[in-house]
């Protein structure tokens, strides 16, 4: 500037770099895959406490007595707690229903509920004072599936739900129940050339994240706790904690730990509690991790569910009908299962047009272990039964099965079963089409002129087949998913960005207390400040409960809400900087008052491109902080008679092609290729858009081939709480993941984007299995396949299935059952 305060050197302004619509790296990339990065489990205090959870060895029994005498006369250790020792009558908490025990009290509802908390001075020590906790347990009946939980005489599994027994909750045992009808399903059925039913069975998928629960609570001067917590909700999380300890909100006090891994799984509350309580009674902090085996019942699991379809369309294979019935094992408490019932019952004809619809979905109560949110919430378990359903219809008609889902693919305008009009682009035939075209693997991969490569057949490194049997499949599917909150939830995030010049240099600061789970939101919050502030340096704060609730990070809501968030305050920021700066040198240029000004390259610049100063004269020692919320779009709840309303606010489409081979002979099945086409409205950033595509992807294909939670019928026991024993994708599973993204921009969201992380997830599980369809022949109607549903030696494999069609001989509207499509 001149003495007399007037801007000088004048040029054409420059873009900054790292904005959005650019593949900038992730800051904690480096440090991840050179393992110094710190995870929760690698917290650690000088004097701390290790915590150690006693879990039940039971699934329903009531609670005869709890004898800890042993426990506490255990050198080292300084505390063990069970119901009676907790500190206010609030001793429940949960998600959407308050019913889940802090401790077990009267009755244990699941195998590994909580039943005592021990602190001792070495984990080894608290491990063994839990296991001297002596608890009699006499056992009760036990809700394992439907029938047990809806009978007129069923073992209630919460006693207290009796009052719940009306109105569109019929049974105790059912959590929640949400039905959609739009149109005559029973007249259109009459129109129908063909009907197909089909009977569908998914199984419990855990979301496997690789870092274990871990938190550090430390005991304040105040009588308050500091946590340091791996979750998905911070501001979830405190609402539930609080009342339990007796403290006001303020005073405790929650920070993100680096998270390894979520999809679901940390946004209940796993120890938090329990780890604020130990700290408070010892005065000491206290540290939890889970090991492997306590993690998979310290955090809810996704539903496995029963489906009942049908399916009716015409010669010239438009659909006329549907009718389904879902029903989801919730397990032990609600977590959830309300959302998850909604997103299941609203989602579940896919995308696709169809003006008659009667749809059921319920939750229920079990003595299962709990289930809630997992990585497509819901609409996962619908879309591998109406692909299926969809397979099956296009092959009664003798339609190639891509041609049929174009011909009642949705577009733009198409109403809901809901009766919603989607009013953004939905380019579901687009998808179909371009995941068709891309390129096809070579045939027979694994050969070559020295031999099979083991690796790429069936089987793999097992060396089990060299080729002989091996058939190859193709198979399709699509999925709609919706984004963000919905049914009326009020979905909002917070954030604050703060612009001042420190070192010479403006830098710009954004604080959300969005959780970083591995999405991104780190980079591309950063991202957003530079295109918005036109600074290249960005930091990041840690999340925390100092600043305002950013929602879950879940339902692909986080880079819409807390991005439209940091965007709008990044908006706010800058035009208070430039009423600075009007107000400073306003009066030495006449663009400050009549030019479209922007923030540029650490400049203030007009939208023609000239540079009317610089931030950092600007701003000078002046601090420009602001903290807003934002909210899109208001949703509404599903009537409760007819699902009718427009319940979500966002929806997001993708489309896989698999291509397996299969050893028919052994029933061993290896994916050669998972391609995806998706509609992200705009990348942000697009390697990361990639990124969760693809990981989207492999969990689908997880939950197609290997991976299942496997429950004991008979005792309600997890058999299979290990990595060895559930089995999960490695990189010698992987198949290539060819993505397709396409840009369609959704005028109602910022940028034009649309939540990306869950709707490959949906597609990828039907189109594998569909794809082993093709090459084996067989119905196939559950999930995961094993070997021995392929080879006909499973005990649980139902006959093939089929449809009923109307002959040229029957009475308008007569239905001829040939055989009903069935699953297990």
């Amino acid at each position: 500037m001149t003495a007399n305060g007037a801007p000088t050197g004048l040029t054409q302004g420059s873009t900054t770099r790292g904005g959005i619509g650019e593949s900038t790296l992730r800051p904690d990339g480096v440090l991840k895959v050179t393992g110094e990065f710190a995870y929760a489990s690698d917290m650690w205090h000088e004097d701390m406490l290790w915590g150690q959870i006693l879990r039940s060895t039971v699934a329903h029994a009531e609670i005869v007595s709890i004898d800890t005498s042993e426990a506490l006369a255990t050198a080292g250790v300084y505390a063990v707690m069970t119901y009676d020792d907790l500190p206010t009558d609030v001793r429940h908490y949960g998600l959407e229903i308050r019913d889940t025990p802090v401790l077990a009290h009267g009755k244990v509802r699941h195998h590994g509920e909580p039943v005592a908390i021990v602190a001792a001075d070495h984990p080894e020590t608290a491990r063994r004072a839990a296991a001297k906790i002596r608890v009699e347990y006499r056992e009760l009946p036990l809700v394992t599936d439907e029938a047990s939980a809806t009978a007129p005489d069923a073992v209630l599994v919460h006693e207290h739900r009796t009052d719940h027994h009306s109105g569109h909750v019929p049974h105790p045992n059912i959590v929640h129940r949400q039905p959609i009808v739009r149109g005559d399903a029973d007249a259109a059925a009459g129109r129908a050339d063909v009907i197909v039913e089909g009977d569908y069975c998914f199984g419990m998928q855990d979301q496997a994240f690789l870092g274990p629960e871990s938190g550090l609570a430390v005991p304040g001067e105040d009588g308050g706790v500091d946590l340091y917590i791996a979750t998905q909700w911070l501001h979830s999380d405190l609402r539930q904690i609080a009342p339990v300890l007796g403290l006001p909100e303020d005073k405790v006090r929650m920070t993100l730990s680096g998270v390894g891994g979520a999809f679901g799984g940390r946004e209940d509350l796993s120890m938090q509690i329990h780890a604020c309580l130990l700290a408070l009674r010892t005065g000491k902090p206290v540290k939890i991790v889970y090991n492997r085996f306590e993690s998979f019942f310290g955090h809810v699991h996704r539903h496995p569910a029963r489906l009942h379809y049908e399916h009716g369309a015409t010669r010239d294979g438009r659909l006329t009908h549907v009718k389904c019935r879902i029903v989801l094992d919730g397990g032990a408490y609600a977590s959830a299962s309300p959302a998850v019932v909604g997103n299941a019952a609203s989602l579940s004809v896919g995308p696709y047009v169809c003006e008659d619809v009667d749809i059921e979905a319920l939750a229920l109560y079990s003595n299962n272990p709990p289930c809630g949110a997992m990585r497509g919430f819901g609409a996962v378990q619908a879309c591998f039964a109406y692909e299926a359903q969809m397979d099956k219809v296009a092959a009664e008609l003798g339609l190639d099965p891509v041609e049929f889902r174009r011909i009642n693919a949705m577009e733009q305008g198409t109403l809901m079963p809901t009766g919603q009009r989607v009013d953004s682009p939905a380019p579901v035939a687009e998808l179909l089409r371009r995941v068709k075209a891309m390129p096809m693997p070579p045939e027979r991969q694994w050969e070559s002129s020295e031999g099979a490569d083991v690796r790429q057949l069936p089987g793999g490194l097992s060396n089990t087949t060299h080729g002989e049997g091996v058939v190859r499949g193709v198979g399709y599917a699509v999925g709609i998913k919706n984004v963000g909150f919905s049914e009326g939830f009020d979905d909002y995030s917070t954030a604050r960005v703060r612009l001042e010049v420190a070192g010479g240099r403006p830098v710009v600061t954004v604080h959300t207390a969005m959780a970083e789970v591995g999405q991104g939101g780190v980079t591309v919050h950063a991202q957003i400040a530079r295109t918005e502030l036109g600074v290249a340096e960005v930091t990041i704060r840690p999340a925390d409960t100092q600043v305002g609730s950013a929602g879950s990070t879940s339902a692909s809501r986080q880079t819409y809400v807390t991005g439209g968030a940091v965007r709008n305050a990044c908006e706010l920021v800058r035009e208070k900087v430039l009423e600075i700066g009007r107000r400073r040198l306003g009066p030495y240029h006449p663009a400050w008052a009549t030019a479209e000004l922007l923030l540029e390259g650490g400049k203030v610049v007009t939208d023609g491109g000239e540079v009317l100063a610089d931030l950092v004269d600007v701003l000078e020692d002046e601090v420009v902080e602001v903290e807003e919320e934002w909210r899109h779009r208001p949703t509404e709840p599903f009537d409760p008679r007819t699902g009718q309303g427009n319940g979500h606010v966002q929806y997001s489409f993708a489309a896989h092609r698999a291509v397996v081979e299969v050893d028919t002979e052994l029933g061993l099945v290896k994916v050669i290729e998972l391609a995806c086409a998706q509609d992200v409205g705009k990348a942000l950033n697009p390697l990361s858009v990639v990124g969760q595509i693809q990981g989207g992807t492999v969990q689908g294909l997880g939950i197609a081939v290997m991976e299942e939670i496997v429950v004991d019928p008979v005792t309600a026991k997890v058999r299979n709480p290990s990595f060895t024993d559930y089995l999960l994708p490695t990189i010698l599973d992987t198949p290539a993941l060819p993505v397709d993204v396409l840009e369609l921009a959704d005028d109602h969201a910022p940028y034009g984007l649309r939540g990306v992380g869950e709707a490959p997830t949906l597609s990828s599980t039907p189109a594998v299995l569909a794809a082993i369809r093709d090459a084996t022949g067989l119905a196939l109607d559950r999930t995961p396949v094993r070997p021995e549903h392929l080879t006909g030696t499973a005990a649980d494999q139902d006959p093939p299935g089929g449809a009923r069609n109307v002959t040229p001989s029957a009475p308008p509207g007569a239905l001829t059952k040939s055989h009903t499509a069935r699953g297990t």
